[in-house]
């Protein structure tokens, strides 16, 4: 929640302008992104590598796209760390190339997401709710004196006959 602080939480401080300013930045680099290939698609045609040669790249920067817009998307919904992402050493180190030539799918990714909610607020919040959970629960039973509560079952005395 890069651009957010803590705003997410209450929605106040600016969030509203904060995830407008969000969208309208991610868009305009998409856009600066493709205008960057435009001129790399140039050159190719400059170089006359041939039509095989275009036709690769833009279908593996279309591809990289996909998978990029894809992992990004992902990323919002759950760790990357977490049991359900499966083996996440591996397929992060793997994917660093993957990401870096998808830029665009990733931009679009956090386009689309800041339009329904700041980039992984969901998670965030899921996250917030469970651990404020766990305090309020750690929280209720420290209170007092423990020297000073009733046991739960008092032992009741012996009868002698």
């Amino acid at each position: 929640m890069r651009f957010f602080g803590t705003t997410w939480v209450h929605h106040d401080g600016g969030y509203a302008l904060r995830r407008a300013g969000v969208a309208v930045g991610s868009l305009a680099l998409a856009a600066a992104g493709a205008l960057v290939l435009r001129f790399a698609f140039q050159g190719l045609e400059i170089a006359a590598v041939g039509p095989f040669v275009g036709i690769l790249v833009v279908a593996g920067f279309a591809i990289c796209s996909a998978l990029a817009f894809r992992r990004t998307w992902d990323g919002f919904v759950r760790r990357p760390g977490s049991s359900e992402a499966g083996a996440a050493g591996a397929a992060d180190t793997s994917g660093q190339s993957l990401m870096l030539i998808g830029f665009i799918g990733s931009l679009l990714a956090y386009f689309c997401r800041s339009l329904v909610e700041a980039p992984g607020e969901r998670l965030h919040r899921a996250e917030y709710a469970a651990a404020r959970e766990r305090h309020e629960r750690r929280r209720s039973t420290r209170t007092g004196n423990p020297a000073a509560r009733k046991p739960k079952n008092p032992k009741r005395p012996k009868n002698r006959h």
